[in-house]
């Protein structure tokens, strides 16, 4: 094998999008609000709130986020320039069941839908669809406390069904769940819409941190995903169908073996439980001590593992940011993360929000995964989220996003000659978009610059940055020219 020439030359170049921070139109077209449109904006040191109804006055980023819903021509064409080969987006489920146990499905929705996979054929771009990307129908939560409930598990299979059948010659690549463990940790009881805190419908607008909530709903989407991807292969057996998981690399913080057993540890449950599930159709082994000492129990259903086993995915997607340290460490040492904290790590820099860089651990994160799954990967999220500077004639000259995509790149090359299948690249947020975290538009990550402000203010108007440029010619050479 030639390492020059080391990426396939049907390498799946491209970006990553989620309809809640991107597409907007929130009530536009029969769509309803979702969860995400029940969450205010913030910042990194003032939480975003959850709301029961939308308040008069307040703002609501995804809204309008930057308005995909009616720029999704001039947005696809500049991604075309860019030389996309596929384009990861998420469809937004309250969009297609605006109430979530619609009888039908609601066909406007369904057509804009229709639109973007038109105009993305129109420059032999692939779609890559994520299923559900923290957005269920906020109906869900009102009638079931969302995944908590198993009934949920009903109206998301129906859902499956409607897109797999009206888009079957359309779409070939499918995600079940952004980031589906994220419910290891107490904000993913808020992503499982799970807001409701006792029976007659008291709401929490805040965190509920309930370990076995949060894996009872967990256990369902695991369960739907299953549902999903056997019903997938059924309706078009040339159909793939992918999991997606919110990769937390910990690193030991000594060579103290009590530090490397807490660092296992954190791989299995916050990473293999899931990975496994989805890959594997079984829950690894040590779940049940984990269980068992966290006093989880899961209620199942006499079919659950027959349906995990028929529902393996075909390729396995995850997100990586950045690397954290797991072990013993003085307090106040910690960073942040994409939902997952830890510890500092002394050698790496990071980002103006904490989040440590570090390229070598993607390239350790691909062949850890790839040694133990053996089927194709994606990095369908990774990227810098910074403040980018417009200057006086317009550029935007973001050199620090060049050089962190850059060091990945290289690493995941480097990946690919270990042996990794690895078959497609989306960087999160290709065009500035709403934070999923903190509601900011400041914190962008985008090649494309969205003229909005974190209060909402702005044209809307697209331009490129430098780093439109740099990735076009890295996609125009496979990824030679970095």
């Amino acid at each position: 094998m030639n390492k020059k020439d080391i990426l396939p030359v049907d390498f799946m170049w491209g970006g990553a999008t989620a309809a809640n921070q991107y597409e907007g139109a929130w009530d536009v077209g029969g769509k309803k609000a979702s969860t995400a449109d029940v969450m205010t904006g913030g910042t990194h040191t003032n939480p975003r709130r959850i709301t029961k109804h939308i308040e008069e006055g307040v703002y609501y980023p995804s809204h309008e986020a930057v308005d995909f819903y009616h720029h999704y021509k001039e947005d696809i064409k500049l991604f075309a320039e860019m030389g996309f080969k596929c384009f990861r987006m998420s469809i937004a489920w309250s969009r297609i069941f605006p109430n979530a146990d619609d009888r039908v499905a609601n066909e406007e929705g369904l057509q804009f839908y229709d639109n973007v996979f038109s105009e993305l054929k129109k420059y032999n771009i692939e779609p890559v669809v994520t299923i559900s990307h923290y957005e269920a129908p906020f109906a869900l939560t009102e009638k079931y406390n969302g995944w908590v409930s198993r009934e949920v598990i009903d109206h998301y299979v129906k859902y499956c069904n409607t897109l797999f059948t009206r888009y079957k010659d359309v779409v070939k690549y499918w995600i079940t769940f952004n980031e589906i463990n994220s419910l290891m940790v107490p904000a993913g009881a808020f992503l499982a819409g799970a807001l409701l805190i006792d029976d007659s419908g008291a709401f929490n607008n805040t965190t509920i941190d309930s370990s076995q909530m949060r894996f009872q709903a967990l256990h369902h989407q695991l369960v739907a995903s299953a549902k999903a991807v056997d019903l997938a292969h059924k309706i078009n057996p040339n159909f793939k169908v992918g999991c997606m998981i919110n990769y937390s690399l910990g690193y030991a913080s000594t060579c103290n073996p009590k530090d490397i057993v807490k660092a296992q540890k954190h791989d299995q449950i916050n990473n293999m439980i899931c990975g496994d599930v989805h890959v594997r159709g079984e829950y690894p082994a040590f779940t049940k001590r984990y269980f068992e000492e966290n006093n989880i129990k899961i209620e199942t259903a006499e079919a659950d593992q027959e349906t995990l086993k028929n529902g393996c995915v075909d390729f396995y997607t995850f997100s990586y940011y950045k690397s954290h340290v797991v072990g013993t460490r003085p307090e106040g040492d910690e960073t942040q993360g994409n939902v997952f904290g830890g510890f500092k790590n002394p050698y790496l820099k990071a980002t103006d929000w904490g989040w440590q860089i570090d390229p070598e651990g993607l390239r350790y994160v691909l062949n850890h995964v790839y040694d133990r799954y053996k089927i194709p990967m994606m990095v369908v999220e990774n990227g810098l989220g910074a403040v980018d500077v417009v200057e006086k004639d317009g550029t935007i000259n973001d050199d620090y996003r060049i050089e962190y995509l850059k060091g990945h790149i290289e690493q995941m090359k480097e990946a690919v000659y270990d042996g990794v299948e690895l078959i497609g690249y989306t960087p999160w947020g290709c065009i500035d978009i709403v934070s999923a975290s903190t509601g900011e538009m400041k914190k962008r990550y985008g090649f494309i610059y969205v003229d909005k402000d974190n209060d909402g203010k702005g044209t809307l108007n697209r331009w490129k940055k430098k780093s439109f440029g740099w990735y076009q010619k890295v996609i125009a050479t496979n990824g030679e020219e970095l």
